[in-house]
């Protein structure tokens, strides 16, 4: 059996909400494995790891910038909230996510790219700007859209400071209706998008790996039904189904009525325009998104330093 700490079990308390018991006892069951520790907790109907699963723990910003029919999105991370606030660092950002537009997104490209004001590569510019803010930073990722007719809608949810924020959006609507229309139909997206968090376009496209993981833990949940075996399986697809129009962009709700689909809202305002207005792909970036922060321990640092350890197994 594998040995369970009591910093195992805060953890994976803070990340679900779970009872302490009932957390060891998921650690236990799992060979301390964190993460199926999860999945059996929200099985058993213990966690709200499904909601806190996606809070974010890194710093830095996000920025997007478009150019014609293209958009740009990127995420530079660094130690503290501190640093995004600092003029250097929000110019490094901003002129990233302009680089982006003609580079593209590939990381490594992109950190050999010539830095627009100068100063050598991106990657040069990155650590000088380590160096002179004092913090570790890094350029994470970055997103491309493009359309070939139409617009592609920049949107940041309570930008620090215009274009850069914690949640960057681009919302590709390809049409020959308006730009005025598209415009305006782009941002009201780009709200819902930042605000209900799609994970997928449509439902087909839905990472086939998330999918199954849903599955197993909505199989654990309709076996314990005690119900047949043909009726545990329909109570499964229905679950499957449900995410996947919980999860899919179209199918989802539109944030401002919570009763039409999003699918819907696009064709009611392609109707409106009088032109076909297909709603492309979408980029969502949120701020340290599947970044586990470091947290500083001062007793388990001055342990380590000492040579003994702070991390007892749990009685």
């Amino acid at each position: 059996m594998a040995e369970i700490t009591a910093a195992a079990v805060k953890e994976l308390r803070e990340r679900t909400g779970a009872g302490m018991m009932d957390c060891k006892k998921a650690l236990a069951e799992n060979s301390g494995e964190m993460e199926s520790a999860i999945d059996w907790l929200r099985a058993k109907g213990l966690s709200a790891a499904a909601k806190k699963a996606g809070r974010t723990a890194a710093e830095g910003l996000v920025g997007v910038a478009v150019e014609g029919t293209r958009g740009a999105a990127v995420e530079v991370n660094s130690e503290t909230d501190f640093v995004a606030k600092n003029e250097q660092f929000q110019d490094f950002v901003r002129n990233i996510a302009q680089l982006a537009l003609a580079t593209g997104t590939d990381i490594e490209k992109l950190s050999a790219a010539d830095y627009p004001a100068g100063g050598g590569s991106v990657a040069e510019v990155l650590t000088n700007n380590i160096a002179t803010i004092g913090e570790n930073q890094s350029l994470r990722r970055a997103a491309l859209l493009e359309v070939a007719e139409g617009v592609v809608v920049p949107y940041v949810h309570n930008a620090v400071v215009p274009g850069l924020g914690k949640i960057g959006v681009l919302v590709a609507l390809e049409s020959a209706a308006s730009a005025e229309t598209l415009q305006a139909l782009g941002k009201q997206l780009a709200m819902h998008i930042a605000a209900a968090n799609p994970l997928a376009l449509d439902g087909n496209s839905l990472d086939a790996a998330m999918v199954e993981r849903e599955r197993s833990i909505a199989m654990e949940k309709a076996k314990e039904s005690g119900k047949p075996e043909n009726i545990v399986e329909k109570m499964v697809e229905g679950s499957i189904a449900k995410f996947r129009k919980d999860n899919a962009l179209l199918s989802q709700l539109f944030v401002i009525d919570n009763k039409t689909p999003v699918a819907d809202v696009v064709a009611a305002a392609a109707k409106e325009a009088g032109s076909p207005i297909a709603l492309k792909d979408f980029v969502r970036f949120q701020l340290g998104e599947g970044i586990a922060k470091e947290q500083s321990d001062f007793a388990a640092d001055v342990a380590a330093a000492a040579g003994t350890s702070k991390a007892e197994p749990v009685a």
